[in-house]
């Protein structure tokens, strides 16, 4: 049945390839108007070219729908409030903001710059920032809205990332208080873990990365450290995981029949969907009048430490 989002109108950030291309085609097709956001830059955040965002707006006029292009850039609060802004002049209204625009800039962390740590952070974690803060404004007086984030299994540590974690980590957090600031007033905040084949995933900076996780472990100890991290087993099967097999969830939960899911993350790619679990204590101690050092000495290796494994334990060094 399509029409579930007909009069509706929403933004989609990134939306000129990839997953945002497929969550601004279905959208369309599901009968919301488009604005479409995209810089046009590099993976890593350079240069701009308005091509693929005029693709994605010719495609879905093409098929009957309506669409706008927009060309600002994120990591600005100009930026973000021009792009709400164009929803507003040319649709009269705006009801679904997809964040998901982003560049990936892979180093370990004691060879990041400051440069590549800050342009990181800023499209993502500030990008997110600042297209919500304009487009909350305009839910809370309407008194609805829907808004999907765009996380990462990264954000639960994958070697080489820094900055990409810590931004996609952030956006999680950034989603749980929306949820809490905005849910009074009829929006709902989510975020996905999007599996998919994409410019940022199959680039050979984070091929580069995950070879380096994989090399780091080989040995392994005996305490559970070897083996992939979640989010590299994840990432190794994502080229055959088409970005639009992200798309029917975003729009899902755009959906009235989703009013009532808020503040949560997924996994979505392929053929699955996952429900992540809210951080919860795994294992507790306590003792009247609080812990010294000694007795935490003590008590910490047999209860907590019982459950505690180093994901990367030390290597040997290599010789040359």
């Amino acid at each position: 049945m399509a029409g579930r989002l007909e009069g509706r109108v929403a933004i989609v950030t990134g939306a000129g390839r990839g997953i945002g291309r497929g969550e601004a085609l279905l959208l369309a097709e599901e009968g919301a108007k488009v604005v479409v956001n995209d810089l046009g830059g590099s993976e890593a955040g350079e240069g701009a070219d308005a091509s693929p965002a005029d693709q994605v707006v010719t495609e879905i006029v093409a098929a009957g729908g309506e669409a706008v292009a927009n060309y600002d850039s994120v990591a600005t609060m100009e930026g973000g409030e021009r792009i709400v802004q164009t929803a507003l002049d040319n649709f009269g209204r705006l009801d679904i903001l997809i964040n998901n625009a982003g560049i990936l800039r892979d180093r370990m962390v004691f060879n990041m710059t400051e440069a590549e740590w800050d342009s990181v952070i800023a499209v993502h974690l500030k990008g997110h920032f600042t297209t919500t803060k304009h487009a909350s404004i305009v839910f809370r007086q309407q008194r609805s809205g829907r808004i999907v984030n765009t996380g990462s299994e990264s954000g639960l540590g994958n070697m080489g990332q820094a900055n990409y974690a810590a931004a996609k980590e952030g956006i999680v957090g950034l989603t749980r208080t929306l949820a809490l600031d905005l849910g009074r007033y009829g929006v709902t905040a989510n975020a996905i873990r999007p599996r998919a084949g994409t410019r940022l995933t199959l680039s050979p900076e984070l091929r580069e990365a995950m070879q380096r996780a994989r090399a780091s472990r080989q040995g392994g100890d005996s305490g559970g450290g070897s083996g992939d991290t979640g989010a590299e087993q994840a990432m190794s099967g994502m080229d055959a995981q088409a970005p639009e097999m992200v798309a029917p969830l975003v729009v899902y939960l755009c959906t009235d029949a989703a009013s009532n899911v808020n503040g949560r993350d997924f996994v979505v790619g392929g053929d699955e969907v996952s429900l992540m679990t809210m951080p919860t204590k795994q294992a507790t101690i306590h003792r009247e009048g609080g812990w010294d050092l000694a007795s935490l000495e003590r008590v910490f290796p047999r209860v907590i430490g019982a459950e505690v494994t180093n994901p990367a334990p030390p290597q040997p060094p290599t010789t040359r």
